[in-house]
């Protein structure tokens, strides 16, 4: 074997160490890298979308939704068997009750009367947890996974955030916030849907 070609072979081999050793991003939203892909309960999920919540025009979070497989719609997307992730990077700081009454506002306003009724006493554990924390500052990242032996699981920075509320229709209720008929935000629904 030649030299020259003994010299490709090893910048081939370097050049695949290195693309297995960086993070694989997928996207760039509001400035955050959002991962390809996590593992929830050791099963691998795929970031479905990501997009940014804005309000008026301040950017709040960048957003990304992992599942098992692709899906484009919110009633499949919630019909989807095993585990789910909502992750959440904030952009700016902001009170944790305040976050907490913009997330429960968005899943009353895409509950019926029945669904609503049906969650209660989880959607008031909900808002209770962010009251342990008195700020969620820029930078700080809240993950909401579905665990289908354990519930809804919520964590701020790797901590859990509060204890898990076990009912599947409930995660279907924190998903309709920004899946619903009435999202927090059109272009983030968009987004999560996989819209390019």
């Amino acid at each position: 074997m030649s030299t020259r070609n003994s010299l490709k072979q090893l910048l081939a081999i370097g050049l695949l160490a290195l693309v297995s050793v960086l993070p694989s991003w997928a996207a760039e939203v509001g400035g955050v890298k959002i991962d390809e892909a996590v593992t929830v309960e050791g099963q691998p999920l795929k970031l479905n979308g990501a997009g940014v919540r804005t309000k008026f025009v301040f950017k709040v979070y960048a957003m990304g939704l992992y599942l098992t497989d692709h899906k484009t719609t919110p009633s499949d997307i919630q019909a989807l068997a095993g585990p789910k992730r909502v992750t959440i990077v904030m952009l700016r700081e902001v009170a944790s009750d305040e976050l907490a009454k913009t997330f429960v506002a968005g899943l009353n306003n895409n509950s019926n009367a029945a669904e609503k009724a049906k969650v209660s006493d989880q959607t008031q554990k909900f808002e209770k947890m962010f009251t342990t924390v008195p700020v969620v500052k820029k930078g700080d990242v809240i993950t909401l996974d579905w665990l289908p032996a354990t519930g809804t699981v919520s964590q701020l920075n790797g901590k859990p955030l509060g204890e898990a509320l076990p009912d599947a229709a409930f995660y279907n209720a924190v998903l309709r916030i920004w899946l619903g008929e009435k999202p927090v935000d059109d272009a983030l629904k968009s987004a999560l849907l996989g819209a390019k």
